[in-house]
């Protein structure tokens, strides 16, 4: 359908498209949350964790980060306080796996697309063919492009992504209906050592008063920091890709730290229908 490049699909509309404006909201979100989290009570927390230090052995390397992919008006400081994490890795991350909901077409399992290379106004990313080719037999995964055609749940992730680090690989995989299990078996596949960025792209609850919203994201994130049960699109709307996650997780002895919290009543909405955002990291 896009041929070898998936175009940007909702470049000035969930954010910048014109590459200068991107990049300085990109660095000031950034700015802006390295210094909240510098000066938050997870200072100590993050450095008994040695996020911010890559270490020889890989130990201090960001394993997993989940971020929220509404338009960066709404969304994008939440999100920045993980990708700040990220960018002393820049030459460490070769290779990232972004998985998230499939918003615009029904999907049983999970897709990959066609396309070889992902377009946003910052550049192309080339997209991780070999591993795409490994994964295409899999009774699970469909290799196309009409799901990723219009979705924004990880296109919104690339800017980030190009912004913080230097080249690297992208595997998008749009996850559907699936069972965790089976799909966190596909997920293993690729799981890799400290090369490999793991990036879950999901939203908390949606359209509900301020205060509710705030209540039930607070049980939502208590949920994820427990690394226990399974999640519904209520609680997330990429609940699928944390149930899968979360066998990983648990199989790598791996448990995520909550860095931010807010949503749309926060930041650039009304509180009447707000929509939860948070994010989180895992070395």
């Amino acid at each position: 359908m896009f041929g070898s490049i998936r175009p940007a699909a909702v470049a000035n509309l969930f954010y910048p498209g014109d590459p200068d404006e991107l990049r300085r909201m990109l660095e000031t979100y950034l700015t802006q949350a390295t210094s909240c989290l510098a000066q938050s009570n997870l200072t100590e927390q993050i450095s008994t964790h040695h996020f911010l230090q890559p270490q020889g052995n890989g130990q201090g390397s960001i394993k997993v980060i989940v971020v929220p992919h509404a338009g960066y008006i709404y969304s994008g400081q939440v999100a920045a306080h993980a990708y700040a994490l990220i960018q002393p890795l820049a030459n460490t991350i070769k290779r990232v796996v972004l998985i998230g909901p499939a918003h615009t077409v029904y999907l049983h399992g999970a897709a990959l697309p066609q396309s070889r290379y992902f377009a946003t106004p910052l550049g192309q990313i080339g997209i991780d063919s070999d591993s795409v080719d490994m994964l295409a037999s899999q009774q699970l995964i469909s290799v196309s492009d009409l799901p990723h055609q219009h979705e924004h749940c990880l296109e919104v992730q690339l800017p980030f992504l190009q912004h913080c680090l230097k080249e690297f690989k992208l595997i998008p995989l749009l996850i559907g209906e699936s069972e965790p299990y089976a799909m966190a078996e596909l997920l293993e596949c690729l799981w890799g050592g400290q090369e490999t960025l793991i990036v879950v792209s999901t939203d908390l609850s949606h359209f509900h008063q301020y205060d509710e919203a705030v209540r039930l994201d607070k049980i939502t994130c208590l949920k994820i920091l427990d690394g226990q049960g399974t999640f519904s699109p209520e609680q997330a709307c990429g609940s699928s890709s944390l149930n899968a996650l979360f066998p990983l997780l648990k199989r790598h002895k791996l448990c995520l730290t909550q860095l931010n919290y807010q949503n749309s009543g926060d930041t650039a909405g009304d509180k009447n229908r707000v929509v939860g955002y948070a994010s989180f990291a895992s070395r």
